[in-house]
């Protein structure tokens, strides 16, 4: 069964399994070892006792049946020890000054009170191997922690641990934490699934610091600080390496602070993180924060299908120079990171997404891929010469209002923007984009906005190698900056389809166009019918160059029509186009009938039409017209579609019949990129319609075949809506 799993799914069912196995040896319940559970006796001890014999049987399970276990004093976690919490158990942290005193630490001085020291905490414990937090229960410190730095006897965490090996929680609850709900620093191979942490009235959810082998699952961490941080600070005496973390499928909310977030503190190095389908609610900080502060190299992080609303910061990558460490550390860098299908609504008009390496070290290589995020908008036309920055501080408002309502990138090389987009709700005077002092950026299919009073849409200030291609017409200034745009290419066939009798040859032209120097670029096909052969002459073309495709069929290749998928590649780039062979009689005229709209307040103002061309009006609610159409569509039949759909939701929202095979483009706001509903098959076209919609909007080109019978179309999701061709 294992191997039908995920990786890291299976990884964290091994893990679990490895660790819950002292359990089958022993089972000690604390209300044996003297434990009330009544909510007013002192259990500490009998809880401790619980542990202690658990530990000298060589490892079990300590069971907290139903009740409440109020623990005034710290309790002290040993090896091979699981404390499982059945359902309606909890332990109650308390007042006074009865947990154990902060131990010294000689490197205090280089991260904060709460980071330096480990032993005030209800739970804590050293250098423990095989230790777990299991079961559906609770650990509330009940309104006793402290938030700040706490006097002698008090305790500011819940859970505290250095130095660990095979750690797991799984299932519990965590609440009113204090300082921390849960610390971690200088572990190995932890385990977590179902945690859930609530001190959104208190300060941090959990803090990995100096961890490696990670997996949480199925969280739901609300917290008023940082709700999940990764760092690495010098509370150990040492720099150490963290990575290979995995985070899945968790909630994240934060209320005066960052929701996911890396930093302050980073001595140590980072690399290999995986964030997939995350949830963040809320943050006064960084919705998404990436900092690289104390000289730390941060590589390889990948955060992909998460969404992100009410953030006051969206996106922030910053290498600073605070340089608080010990070693005497320089600064560090920020490299290898991408972003793929993000959606993000922030809540700041000052702090929009930033990229902000430092003059001594650049943030590099970062990829934004469907990415999407809106801003308030709503500033005015201000200056955009680059803003105040404290390079010591990794706080969004160190580095003041940004200049663009978007993007504002700083000290960085070789970004790519694929597929992306920035909008604002609110009219704003800023430019979508500003960039210093870097190289290489491309935006590609990257949609924006243009505010009525900005001053330019794209400016470039000393940045040598930037692009912007295939975005609408945007107004882009340089000032002692260079464009180059990249290696991409295109591919078109002639004619678009073909008709042959069983037995006979199909004759088409493939060219292709180049932005930049691709090089050579190979050709293959596939989705080729039953009994036909495809060859090239020649199968490797130079952009400008042409190749004759040849379509071979047998006497007994089936009739019907097909569209063939004509591929190209060039290194790591890979375009393609649709040649559509129809084998047997010459197809009927294309009949477009029966169009239904879910969306029944709007439906009236769909319709089919034939004649595409530039001038006609796109949508049956707007006076916006088509300013750009690509000669491969002109002329085709296609559906009208209101504006006022744009945010329906019903799936399908639209039905049609075609009396024939038929190819059927759905042209795509840029600023939201292919829809959800949209399979594999769906083919990015490379082709594009421009209205004249204020800032004029720019739509790409999806395309799939069909066979004849009814057509089902998704929504469309915000922004303007699509519109369908048909050919």
């Amino acid at each position: 069964m294992l191997r039908r799993l995920g990786v890291a799914v299976t990884a964290a069912l091994l893990g679990i399994m490895m660790l819950a196995e002292p359990a089958q040896a022993a089972d000690f319940n604390v209300k044996d070892y003297g434990a009330a559970g009544n909510g007013s006796a002192n259990d500490t001890a009998a809880i401790d006792r619980a542990i202690t014999a658990a530990n000298a049987a060589g490892g079990g399970t300590v069971r907290f049946p139903s009740g409440t276990y109020r623990s005034p004093n710290s309790i002290h976690m040993k090896s091979n020890v699981t404390l499982q919490l059945d359902s309606g158990a909890t332990i109650m942290g308390a007042s006074g000054s009865g947990y154990d005193k902060p131990e010294p630490n000689p490197n205090d001085k280089y991260q904060d009170y709460g980071h330096s020291h480990f032993h005030n905490a209800m739970i804590w414990g050293d250098r423990l191997t095989n230790i777990g937090f299991v079961g559906s229960g609770t650990i509330d410190g009940g309104g006793a922690l402290i938030t700040g730095n706490p006097d002698s006897g008090q305790a500011d965490k819940i859970i505290s641990l250095t130095r660990c090996e095979n750690l797991t929680v799984s299932g519990i609850k965590l609440r009113r934490g204090g300082h921390f709900a849960m610390l971690i620093n200088g572990c190995r191979n932890v385990v977590s699934d179902r945690l859930t942490i609530d001190t959104a009235s208190d300060r941090d959810g959990w803090n990995v610091i100096s961890t490696t082998n990670v997996t949480i699952t199925n969280g739901n961490f609300a917290g008023n600080d940082d709700a999940l941080a990764f760092k690495s600070d010098y509370a150990l005496g040492q720099k150490l390496s963290n990575g290979n973390v995995k985070v899945y499928d968790t909630k994240l909310s934060a209320g005066c602070c960052n929701a996911l977030m890396f930093g302050s503190e980073t001595c140590g190095d980072f690399t290999g993180y995986d964030f997939q389908r995350i949830h963040i609610q809320g943050s006064n900080k960084s919705g998404l924060g990436l900092v690289s502060m104390d000289g730390s190299v941060i590589s390889d992080v990948h955060y992909k299908d998460i969404t992100v609303s009410g953030v006051r910061s969206p996106i922030m990558l910053k290498v600073g120079a605070r340089k608080r460490c010990g070693n005497s550390p320089g600064v560090g860098t920020i490299k290898n990171i991408t972003y793929d299908n993000i959606t993000i609504n922030g809540a700041s008009p000052s702090f929009s997404p930033t990229i902000m390496g430092d003059v001594d070290g650049h943030v590099t290589d970062v990829t934004f891929t469907n990415v999407k995020i809106n801003v308030p908008g709503g500033n005015g036309t201000m200056s955009t010469n680059p803003p105040s920055n404290d390079r010591t501080n990794y706080n969004p408002n160190s580095i003041g209002t940004r200049p663009a309502y978007g993007w504002y990138v700083r000290y960085a090389d070789r970004i790519k923007f694929l597929n992306s987009a920035v909008s604002f709700t609110s009219n704003d005077g800023r430019p979508a984009v500003i960039a210093d002092n870097s190289t290489d950026l491309t935006f590609d299919t990257f949609g924006w906005e243009r505010g009525t009073s900005s001053p330019t849409d794209f400016f470039f200030r000393n940045t040598n190698g930037f692009c912007v291609r295939n975005s609408g017409s945007p107004r882009v200034q340089n000032t002692g900056s260079t464009e180059k745009c990249g290696n991409d290419f295109s591919l078109a066939v002639d004619p678009a389809s073909r008709v042959v009798e069983p037995g006979e040859t199909a004759s088409f032209t493939v060219s292709a166009a180049s932005t930049g120097s691709p090089g050579p670029i190979s050709l293959d096909a596939d989705n080729v019918p039953a009994g036909t052969v495809v060859q090239f002459s020649p199968p490797t073309i130079n952009p400008g160059q042409t190749s004759t495709m040849t379509v071979a069929t047998l006497p007994d290749t089936p009739h019907g029509s097909t569209n063939i998928n004509v591929i190209g590649t060039a290194g790591q780039i890979t375009r393609s186009a649709v040649a559509i062979l129809t084998v047997g009689d010459q197809p009927a005229e294309l009949e477009l009938s029966g169009l239904t709209v879910a969306d029944t307040g709007n439906a009236g103002d769909w319709s089919v039409r034939t004649g595409l061309r530039t001038g006609v009006a796109q949508y049956g609610d707007r006076d916006f017209t088509f300013s750009a159409v690509p000669a491969e569509v002109t002329g085709v039949k296609w559906i009208r579609t209101a504006n006022d759909s744009k945010s329906a939701t019903q799936n399908p929202l639209a039905r049609f019949t075609i009396n024939r095979d038929a190819l059927v483009y759905v042209a795509v706001d840029t600023r939201l990129g292919k829809r959800p509903w949209m399979d594999a098959l769906w083919l990015d076209s490379g082709l594009q319609l421009v209205n004249t919609e204020g800032s004029p909007k720019t739509f790409r080109l999806y395309a799939k075949g069909f066979r004849a019978g009814e057509v089902q179309l998704g929504p469309n999701g915000g922004a303007s809506n699509y519109t369908v061709l048909v050919e």
